[in-house]
């Protein structure tokens, strides 16, 4: 089992407010949809991070860029334009951090230039 983090300050920020959004009933559709979306693909990874439902896999363009191995899993299967989170191991051993989340990349070539991501951070529940 693994712990999950939270990549500073971008995806504690989102994670944060998602949360007190949908507690006191003032989020969105969209913003409860990704909520659950993001809870359930946490909860997957902690437990098993090579579960076939996130088909996880490493992306060498952002793995190459920021230095370390950075994964890809999915938020949502055949979906168009689905979400995509992206997370590293550590930064203990049993840690996996959550840096950045984003849709699905339509542009192959540059699919993931634009891609920035959080540094790693805090710990979730």
């Amino acid at each position: 089992m693994f712990n999950i983090k939270l990549g500073i300050p971008e995806m504690e920020e989102l994670w944060s407010s998602l949360t007190k959004k949908v507690k006191n009933g003032s989020a969105k559709k969209n913003e409860v949809k990704l909520y659950k979306q993001m809870g359930k693909t946490m909860k997957l990874l902690s437990n098993n991070p090579k579960y076939p439902g996130l088909n996880s896999h490493d992306i060498e363009q952002l793995s190459a860029r920021y230095g370390q191995k950075v994964f890809e899993s999915y938020l949502e299967n055949n979906t168009p334009g689905a979400g995509r989170i992206f997370w590293i191991y550590g930064p203990n051993k049993k840690d996996i951090t959550i840096i950045g989340l984003e849709p699905h990349p339509n542009d192959k070539s540059n699919a993931y230039k634009k891609i920035t991501l959080s540094s790693s951070g805090k710990q979730i529940g």
